[in-house]
């Protein structure tokens, strides 16, 4: 097994970092300049930061946000929210931003992931995938993916989608469980399952951690490459030390 990242997440909000459930009920968690500096100084192994409401507001993402945090940020930083365009990511790249994550462009339009590998190389794109479970009876894939900060459904299926993301060259796809985010309640673990075997490349966990037992389960019984939170770390439940110490204790890989 490779060594598994240990990544925290900035949902970023008018300029603050906020966490909800299910993609609501926002509340503040702090500054992201102090955050990610914090985040350095514990040991996280990459910085993922959203900002959630581009896509909804139909606007690109905050570049004096992506600034600040960039001029403080000594890991892999991954920026993610409203990024339309290539001339969108040279822009975020040129202020030392490491990766880009596409998710609502990408459903949209396709072929913009293969421009952006052709471009930047397959390492410097992420596809994010927000998906939710639907009942049997929905006529609707049983797991779908959601666009728009998790309004609108998509009909596509989770599984089917990752695998194109993947022929597309993709390099990693960050995996959200809708009804998982910020439930504290643990990851969607079939979610997660059924597309880290559906594809080859990475797939980072996101949305349900509550606790180190839950870490350690999307890697074990979920084959995350990955483990991303937001709410535990923000809120000083969990360090990302002690994160790393119990997934190593457990024979989990990870970087010291």
């Amino acid at each position: 097994m490779k060594e598994v990242k240990v990544i925290p997440c900035l949902d970023v909000k008018d300029g603050r970092v906020v966490k909800g459930v299910k993609f609501v009920n926002l509340c503040d968690a702090g500054d992201p300049v102090e955050a990610a500096e914090a985040y350095c100084r514990e040991g996280a192994d990459e910085l993922v930061f959203l900002d959630i409401m581009a896509t909804v507001e139909n606007r690109t993402t905050r570049r004096d946000w992506v600034k600040k945090v960039c001029e403080v940020v000594t890991i892999p930083f991954t920026v993610g929210g409203g990024i339309n365009s290539l001339e969108d990511m040279e822009e975020l790249f040129s202020l030392g931003v490491t990766r880009v994550s596409l998710n609502t462009a990408a459903v949209r339009s396709p072929g913009l992931i293969k421009q952006a590998v052709q471009e930047f190389g397959s390492d410097r794109v992420v596809v994010a995938i927000d998906g939710r479970k639907n009942l049997p009876d929905s006529k609707l894939p049983r797991l779908e993916v959601v666009v728009k900060s998790g309004e609108e459904g998509t009909g596509l299926d989770i599984v089917t989608w990752a695998k194109r993301v993947e022929e597309m060259g993709a390099g990693s796809i960050l995996l959200t469980s809708k009804d998982a985010d910020g439930t504290k309640a643990g990851y969607d673990l079939e979610m997660t399952r059924s597309v880290a075997e559906a594809v080859s490349i990475p797939v980072i966990a996101s949305g349900g951690a509550g606790s180190l037992e839950h870490l350690y389960e999307v890697v074990v019984k979920g084959k995350a490459s990955a483990v991303l939170a937001a709410s535990i770390f923000h809120f000083g439940e969990i360090s990302i030390p002690e994160a790393k110490r119990y997934l190593r204790e457990r024979g989990i890989p990870v970087r010291n």
